[in-house]
Order: structure tokens, then sequence, then C-alpha cells
């Protein structure tokens, strides 16, 4: 029997929506793109970290951080990280970090901020 679990309960239905790409937006948390690029840059550095197979002491001592807040930054904790401070990790990550500034899209409400991750071939 459909919307039944194994002990016979009911299981109410689920009403799903479709949300925009950023999920703090969807939620309407404040600074919702502040949010969206800080976690962006989170993901990107725990990546950097094992695929360069440091650990979180060794990426701290490279970063300027301690291991606990390594640790914080890859389990997406953000609030107390700066996104500049997250910019200064991806340098000290050996990645460089390109900022554009250009206008906003004509039909765009407002001005966006975003961050985008690019592999480079070595």
């Amino acid at each position: 029997m459909e919307n039944e679990t194994a002990e016979n309960e009911r299981v109410e239905p689920v009403e799903v929506f479709v949300g925009s790409d950023n999920v703090f937006a969807d939620l309407g948390l404040p600074n919702a793109e502040e949010r969206q690029a800080k976690a962006t840059i989170a993901i990107v550095i725990e990546r950097l970290i094992e695929e360069s197979g440091l650990t979180q002491t060794e990426a701290a001592q490279r970063m300027g951080l301690t291991q606990p807040e390594v640790s914080l930054i890859v389990r997406g904790r953000l609030k107390g990280f700066t996104l500049e401070r997250l910019l200064q990790g991806l340098l000290a990550l050996d990645q460089d970090v390109d900022i554009v500034v250009r206008p906003k899209r004509q039909s765009a409400g407002q001005a966006h901020l975003q961050v985008a991750y690019a592999r480079v071939a070595a």
C-alpha cells in the first residue's frame, strides 16, 4: 500500500517546491548571496585539502588558521568567517583568485554576488 510504512503507520504526502540556485535565498535568510559565496568557497577549500592529501592540521598551518577552524570550514560552519578570510585561505592553498566586476544585467532587478570555481589544466 502506498503512503504506509512497514508498521502500517500513515505517511503524509510531502509537497515539493522548485527552488532557485541559492538555498539561503529560498529559505529567506538575510545576506543570502554572501552566504552562498562563502559556502561555495568552503566547498572549494574542502576539495583542495582532500585532493592535495593535506591533513586539516597541515592545511591550517598553510592558511594561518587553527585545525578546529579548518574543521568548521569543511563542515560548512561559516558564521565566524568573512569572505576575505576565506579568500585568503584559497590564496594560502596556492589558488589564484580573480575578482571580476561588471555591470549588472539589464534583466536583473538588482546587482548580484557570485563565486565561480574553474579548474585549469596544468
